[in-house]
């Protein structure tokens, strides 16, 4: 276990932000989670963020959050993770603290998408692939990557379409909850079935969004009431042929192994889950490989009505990637903010006596995977 603690947290409204830039988001955030943590002294930052050099012409984030909020001339770094930036970057900000360099941390993350091209955002989320192998030569995208594994899911098991379409609108349900997601407007099971395919069998419910947004934490080794009491990260293969099993992401499968076993608890403990739905397959997957549901079972938990904010393993209650919105190096923090806000009982979707909560936060095709669970004191 850590003897790091989270004691503040803050986060704007995810969507689209004509009038706002990425700094301006960066900083909202990060002052909010100063704030709510009660202005500490701030000894680092450490800012996630995967794409604005390439389409926001914008690096050196964590030197602009130190001078904007008057931080001093502490340490600052930028973290890239892909969408595993924000996950990432807190568990530097963890090590920091757990090496003894460091007190207090203030962690971010950010991403400002909408103002890009379709074209152009495609082309920055793709170097999140192995662009010098076959598959990216023959023209292998994450939508197809995420299609293949959900086609090889249906064929191995009684899932069909519909039980992705269950996800999406469970996700969807949620955020209508939840002031700050990016999508606030009801559907339904048809509307969802009906939808454009993006890549069979998704359609472009099952798809993550493009997004702008930030939050941020602060981390202390001041004892607090929200503990973490896990963190963990590890690497998988960059290309499908490498796979052993389509149906597997060996990252998020040893990244909960490790976070369970320095934690001291199993997955039947977990009260609350946010898992990195960036297509409503992975969090089919996901689920799997974090042990809450047996492997080609998931798709009878959520058929069950097992990962709703109602259910015995609610999954995704801030509405996840699918409808709180999936800024990119922002997402592993946005999924901190929802669980430190389930254990203070103050949440959207609020789970009853929720003590334990586990976040996952992937990056690429399962290159990258992090895992922290967190703890109610």
């Amino acid at each position: 276990m850590t003897n790091v603690y989270i004691e503040g947290i803050g986060m704007t409204k995810f969507g689209k932000f004509v009038d706002k830039s990425m700094k301006q988001l960066l900083v909202e955030a990060s002052i909010e989670a100063l704030e709510n943590a009660g202005n500490p002294k701030v000894d680092a930052v450490f800012v996630g963020n995967f794409m604005g050099g390439s389409i926001g012409n914008q690096e050196i984030l964590g030197a602009l959050v130190a001078n904007e909020l008057g931080l001093g001339y502490i340490p600052t770094a930028k973290v890239e993770g892909a969408c595993a930036s924000g996950g990432i970057a807190l568990r530097q900000g963890i090590m920091g603290i757990l090496s003894g360099e460091y007190d207090t941390v203030l962690i971010a993350g950010v991403e400002k998408m909408k103002h890009a091209s379709t074209a152009d955002v495609t082309q920055a989320i793709n170097a999140a692939m192995d662009n010098d192998s076959n598959e990216k030569q023959a023209g292998l995208t994450f939508p197809g990557f995420f299609g293949v594994l959900a086609n090889r899911y249906f064929y191995e098991t009684d899932a069909t379409k519909e039980h992705l379409a269950m996800i999406a609108l469970k996700n969807r349900e949620n955020a209508l909850h939840n002031p700050l997601a990016q999508f606030q407007k009801p559907t339904t099971m048809e509307e969802i079935m009906e939808a454009r395919i993006i890549t069979s069998p998704l359609g472009l419910f099952d798809c993550s969004p493009t997004t702008d947004g930030a939050a941020a934490l602060v981390i202390t080794r001041k004892k607090g009431a929200i503990h973490i009491r896990s963190s963990a990260q590890s690497s998988g293969p960059t290309q499908m042929q490498d796979a052993d099993d389509l149906l597997s992401l060996p990252a998020v499968r040893e990244s909960g192994r490790l976070a369970y076993e320095k934690a001291g608890v199993g997955p039947e403990d977990i009260d609350v889950v946010e898992i990195h739905d960036c297509f409503s397959m992975t969090e089919m997957l996901a689920i799997e490989e974090l042990g809450f549901f047996n492997k080609r079972e998931g798709w009878l938990a959520v058929e069950q009505g097992r990962t709703t904010a109602t259910g015995d393993k609610p999954v995704n209650t801030s509405g996840g990637l699918l409808s709180r919105g999936h800024p990119i190096g922002a997402t592993g923090v946005a999924q901190m903010y929802q669980l430190v806000q389930q254990l203070r009982g103050t949440a959207p979707n609020q789970v009853e006596h929720a003590r334990l909560a586990l976040a996952q936060n992937l990056g690429g095709t399962g290159s990258y995977s992090t895992v922290h669970i967190l703890e109610r004191l």
